[in-house]
């Protein structure tokens, strides 16, 4: 399924089996997820994309050629690959151990042809080796490759809060949720006004309240995770976490933040982005997930279905995770 031009549907098409190059694995693809990343691609919101394109980073396929130096890897071995893609290993950040940050970074479904394909091919440094056990299909794992591990990402910058708003309960939030009922912290969740179909959802796995935007937790909050793109949750959320508290904004796009009162973020309370993710972010998370054991709620489409589902991501009548199947 490829994009042609921003504002328009994918286009189902037949394209070559794309060849691995030196340091990449080519992969046939079980399974990918569909983000809200996705929908900000097709609808325009993120800059430069490399058109056409096939989109889609949450990839689950089994490796079906490996190309020139390709160490640590074998034919028919099942990997996950995320939405960071490859980064250049020589910049400041890149040596850091901080690649999220390197600026020549490219990016899978938008500089590199995603995963909304039957074949793909991946840099094997960005790479993630998932369980063989049979236990958990490729369709429940394409989620844990962005939603996870960006919602794992956000947790870790929101430091060992105890008590943690969570704005905008889809994928990322529902993943997110079990890892802190796991922790035994607890959270409060908020969706939009009159979702209470999402709000069963967040108290299902253990939310202490749920409820909506408008609405105030019953007691300050230690942090905030926004994964909703809306910039006016941002003073939103600062009015409802306690002084020090830090709110995280989860999103790789989100609305302009309006102007806020200096006194709402005055008492130490922050705010800070997240980019991406590290490799260390996928390793650590990855081995977590099964231990938990994290499971993901998913609703599958065919390929060619992909603008459907995209469609009910958008309208919002997806909980939990939309997942293209191609096994």
């Amino acid at each position: 399924m490829v994009l042609r031009r921003p504002g328009e549907a994918l286009v189902l098409e037949d394209l070559p089996v794309p060849v691995p190059g030196c340091g990449q694995v080519q992969l046939r693809v079980e399974a990918c997820g569909v983000c809200r990343t996705d929908l900000h691609l097709v609808d325009g919101e993120l800059l430069d994309p490399a058109l056409p394109i096939i989109p889609g980073h949450e990839i689950v396929g089994r490796i079906s050629a490996l190309g020139p130096d390709v160490d640590g890897f074998s034919v028919g071995q099942r990997v996950g690959v995320p939405w960071l893609g490859w980064t250049c290993g020589e910049c400041r950040p890149c040596l850091e151990g901080r690649e999220n940050l390197c600026d020549a970074a490219r990016f899978t479904g938008y500089q590199i042809n995603g995963g909304y394909a039957e074949y793909a091919v991946a840099d094997a440094r960005y790479c993630f080796p998932l369980g063989e056990s049979g236990e958990v299909s490729a369709l429940e794992l394409a989620p844990l490759l962005c939603a996870g591990l960006i919602g794992y990402r956000a947790l870790r910058l929101a430091g060992d809060a105890q008590s943690i708003g969570i704005y905008g309960f889809g994928a990322a939030a529902h993943i997110v949720a079990q890892v802190l009922r796991h922790q035994k912290r607890h959270f409060c969740a908020f969706t939009r006004p009159g979702d209470g179909e999402s709000q069963a959802f967040a108290r299902s796995l253990g939310a202490d309240w749920a409820g909506s935007t408008e609405q105030m937790p019953p007691a300050l909050l230690d942090a905030a995770i926004i994964f909703a793109p809306a910039g006016p949750l941002v003073p939103l959320a600062l009015r409802h976490v306690r002084k020090g508290g830090c709110v995280v904004c989860a999103g790789i796009h989100m609305s302009d933040i309006p102007a806020f009162p200096y006194a709402d973020l005055w008492g130490e309370r922050m705010i800070r982005s997240v980019a991406n993710l590290t490799r260390a972010d996928g390793i650590e998370f990855l081995a977590m997930a099964p231990a938990i054991p994290v499971r993901t709620t998913v609703t599958a489409f065919p390929l060619e279905q992909a603008n459907v589902a995209l469609d009910r991501l958008r309208s919002g009548r997806i909980q939990g995770a939309a997942v293209l199947s191609l096994a």
